[in-house]
């Protein structure tokens, strides 16, 4: 699949926590950096996801913030 967001990092998902009808999905992004992403349960189901997969986290954002 292709996509034209550029920021794609490969990981491992190390968590699956569903909600009501949102799940939070932890990506291992390796050196200790975990992403957190928040998406639907539909979606959970749709791509199949589990603790093991391999995933990638693509990130889009039309603003990044830079605090000190």
């Amino acid at each position: 699949m292709k996509l034209s967001a550029r920021n794609q990092i490969k990981g491992k998902v190390v968590a699956v926590t569903k909600g009501q009808t949102t799940a939070h999905v932890r990506i291992d992004i390796g050196h200790g950096v975990i992403v957190t992403s928040s998406i639907t349960n539909e979606a959970v189901d749709e791509l199949g996801l589990k603790v093991g997969d391999a995933a990638i986290a693509v990130i889009k954002a039309s603003d990044v913030m830079v605090a000190k």
